[in-house]
């Protein structure tokens, strides 16, 4: 029997469009879109494309009436903890609020290096549009960014398929565009990460640089590509460039040859460009060196079928990796097994490339590659989205060779069948994602089956189209619901907590005193989000000697030593000084030390087990009183250190929580309040701990020594601190900050006491004078400089040879502009 359909080829050359001009033979199928395409249709599938993927975000979050679509919030897990406080910190510095610039952050973890967090939170092209919004708005500005990069990413990855090739209908480029920005990684990860969603738009890019590579051109714009990538976000930039360079070799391999030119031009570009990218991202390397240690996992392999489970839509897993990216794309890249016309190269190199891509997620060797060597405290799959443009690439490459004809489509209808049918025995599988899938199975077999004239081809485009945006609407509302249950969530911004933060601000008085946004905390970066400058910092870099001189100190943490709790006790109040603090659910004020005070001459403090003799050797006198029989005499302050502890502690009528269990979390020294009545013991749960008798008598005696000796006058600025001293110092300056690696001073070498920075006083000392410079800056702004340097002379290059091919006998103009 005939077959009704005749295979879509581009080799059948088009009318003339005028009788004088000689005809165009068209491209083979697969080479680049002919440099005559309108520009208009570019910007209706860019538009199209970027409307698809912004309906289908948004109303799967109206479907799950989440933020801002409905009661239920969005902050979960590292969303709360750190990016909106992070964006929130940035439109501070572009308002000019902040307390710090880019080098120095004043306002966390007691004063830590921003250049390495800058790097790895907020360099990404999108971050300053958060300025726009009104600050109480903040989490509306986040939500917006992440919606924008969404849509950019399909514009991207629509603009590399127009390039890449030329489909039947065209508006297949902006659907599977679509279909990339709306993969599940994107759904369920990225849209809690949304840093991470700029290597979703760096794939297509690094794609189209590679490109440029094979074909020798744009040799100045594809460094500053690379180079945007790697500074936006460098963690996936660096998984995206991996898959780029796999799409350049598959590319390459099906046209049949392996050039090593073109290799070495792409590396030459890449290189260049990250050389660019070099002042941000190498003191974001050495920032992680210093961090302190996060949790060092073995990577275990998903099981087979939860892998299957999650290329369908309504799926979540937080340790599996989210495969869906819409039923249309692996129905079209099976569909050219089944095809005599595509080329044998083409018909294996790409469903190849795409097996081995999703093998490489599933094996130990090559899972540490795509991680830069380091298995992740947390989703080990960050690099699926890869393998979602992977797999969207390979679709448009069979679909420019043309529709799938009936017996192709039976094929790739019954891949999808049999993967779906493996993934059977997940307990990851719900009815919803059998339902949708079988449903986007019919509707994209019958609009691949419809005639594509008139129509029928509006009737197949609205088919697709809604296949996509519905399947990935449903799993946004579907990851919406599951992270609220599944994930950590915190109080979201409201009412609450800008009352909070209006108090503090007016309680203010940096840099003469710190003001605490103490507890409970809302999220694990408060100062940054409610103001004042605190103990609390969550982040990949926060510095190994921070966490550890606030562990000796009494300090909790969560995330295994990486997110650090403001630690509220008078003893460290006075040392850091924090003047005012947020308690109770209002601001209470104490007398604290200025932020430099000067210590006797002697060796620094050596910390112990008890964060009580670490408070006192830090101080430099006795404060602390043990109990006699398990309770502290009358009129004493009971503080209790119970770090594994879980649960409520009370004395008389106060009661506190405590949330230990080391090493993923560790309980704060706590005050019990008064000791009121004599021999009233504490009720503590197991595994209990130690008490410490607190008198404020002997510790309002130590902090007026201490002023005695303290600075007269000190000031700060975005990138140090000076002080003035009294005349005659002598002995060890001791500044209220962590000695973290960047610190020098001027006329005396930066060290360490008790884990704060410090001086040894010269004798006629009267000043003190220190700056930091972010470990690696000079490194990365030396490389950088190299790398523009280079780029530099590669253009001059160019135009010399340009320019004398122009001016040789027998070559004109039109011959140079062609080289």
């Amino acid at each position: 029997m005939p077959k009704t359909t005749r295979p879509y080829r581009r080799s059948v050359p088009r009318p003339a469009p005028v009788a004088a001009a000689p005809p165009v033979a068209a491209a083979p199928p697969g080479s680049p879109v002919p440099p005559g395409r309108p520009v208009r249709s570019g910007l209706r599938s860019c538009a199209l494309t970027a409307l698809l993927s912004v309906a289908a975000v948004c109303g799967g979050d109206a479907v799950a009436r989440v933020f801002p679509f409905g009661p239920r919030h969005r902050a979960v897990n590292d969303l709360a903890n750190q990016f909106v406080p992070f964006h929130a910190h940035l439109w501070d510095l572009l308002r000019g609020r902040a307390d710090g610039g880019l080098f120095l952050d004043w306002r966390a973890g007691w004063g830590t290096s921003f250049l390495p967090d800058y790097g790895t939170y907020l360099s990404s092209p999108f971050a300053p549009l958060v300025a726009l919004f009104p600050r109480a708005d903040i989490e509306y500005a986040v939500y917006a960014v992440t919606v924008l990069k969404t849509a950019v990413a399909a514009v991207a990855m629509t603009f590399l398929l127009r390039r890449l090739g030329t489909a039947p209908r065209w508006w297949w480029a902006p659907v599977l565009g679509a279909a990339y920005a709306l993969c599940g990684w994107s759904l369920a990860e990225g849209t809690y990460n949304p840093m991470w969603l700029d290597g979703l738009i760096a794939f297509p890019l690094l794609c189209l640089v590679g490109e440029w590579a094979r074909e020798a051109r744009r040799p100045l714009l594809g460094p500053l590509v690379v180079a945007v990538c790697w500074t936006a976000n460098f963690y996936t930039a660096y998984m995206a460039t991996l898959g780029a360079a796999l799409v350049l070799l598959v590319r390459l391999a099906a046209g049949g040859s392996l050039r090593p030119r073109v290799l070495l031009r792409a590396a030459v570009t890449t290189c260049a460009g990250i050389a660019l990218a070099a002042p941000v991202l190498v003191p974001v390397f050495l920032g992680s060196r210093h961090a302190h240690p996060g949790l060092v996992r073995e990577f275990a392999p998903a099981p087979v079928t939860d892998v299957l489970a999650r290329l369908l839509p309504v799926t979540y897993g937080f340790a599996t990796p989210a495969l869906f990216v819409g039923t249309v794309v692996p129905l079209l890249v099976a569909a050219p097994l089944f095809r005599r016309d595509v080329p044998a190269r083409e018909r294996w190199l790409w469903p190849g490339l795409c097996a081995a891509v999703a093998a490489s997620l599933q094996w130990g060797p090559t899972h540490l590659v795509w991680h830069a060597f380091a298995t992740p405290n947390g989703s080990p799959y960050r690099q699926t989205f890869v393998l979602s443009g992977v797999l969207v690439v390979a679709a448009w490459t069979g679909l420019t060779h043309g529709p799938p004809d009936r017996r192709a489509l039976l094929g790739g209808t019954g891949t999808v069948l049999a993967l779906t049918a493996g993934a059977l025995p997940s307990p990851l599988l719900t009815s919803w994602a059998l339902s949708l899938t079988g449903a986007g199975l019919v509707a994209v077999a019958g609009a691949l089956l419809l005639p594509r004239r008139g129509r029928y081809g509006v009737l197949a485009a609205l088919l697709v189209a809604g296949t996509v945006v519905g399947q990935a609407a449903a799993t946004t509302a579907y990851a919406d619901r599951e992270r609220l249950v599944r994930l950590d969530d915190y109080p979201p911004l409201g009412p609450e907590q800008d009352r909070r933060a209006a108090a503090l601000a007016a309680a203010d008085g940096w840099p003469a005193y710190r003001t605490d946004p103490g507890l409970p905390r809302v999220a694990g970066n408060d100062p940054l989000l409610l103001g004042g400058q605190g103990a609390a910092y969550y982040s990949s870099h926060t510095p190994a000697v921070l966490t550890a001189t606030l562990g000796a100190l009494g300090g909790g943490w969560t995330s295994r030593g990486r997110n650090l709790q403001s630690l509220d006790g008078p003893v460290t109040d006075a040392l850091f000084g924090v003047g005012a603090r947020w308690r109770d659910g209002r601001v209470v004020r104490a007398d604290a030390l200025p932020l430099v005070t000067v210590r006797p001459e002697g060796p620094p403090p050596r910390y112990g087990r008890s964060p009580f003799r670490n408070q006192e050797l830090l101080l430099g006198s006795r404060v602390y009183g043990s109990p006699v029989a398990g309770a502290c005499p009358v009129g004493t302050e009971v503080f209790l250190w119970a770090p594994d502890a879980t649960g409520p502690a009370r004395l008389g009528g106060r009661e506190v929580r405590l949330l230990g269990g080391q090493p993923k979390r560790r309980a704060a020294l706590v005050s019990l309040g008064v000791q009121r009545r004599a021999g009233e013991r504490p009720v503590v749960p197991a595994p209990g701990g130690t008490l410490g008798c607190l008198d404020r008598d002997r510790l309002r005696a130590a902090v007026t020594a201490l002023r005695a000796r303290a600075a007269t006058g000190v000031a700060v600025t975005s990138t140090g601190i000076t002080a003035t001293l009294p005349p005659g110092t002598r002995g060890t300056v001791v500044v209220a900050v962590p000695r973290i690696a960047g610190w020098r001073c001027e006329g005396a070498r930066a060290e360490s006491y008790g884990g704060l920075l410090a001086v040894r006083a010269a004798p006629g000392t009267t000043a003190l004078s220190c700056s930091f410079r972010p470990p690696g800056l000079r490194a990365g702004l030396a490389a950088g400089a190299a790398g523009a340097l280079a780029l530099g002379a590669g253009a001059w290059w160019r135009w010399r040879g340009r320019t004398r091919g122009a001016g040789a006998p027998g070559r004109g103009a039109g011959a140079s502009a062609r080289v």
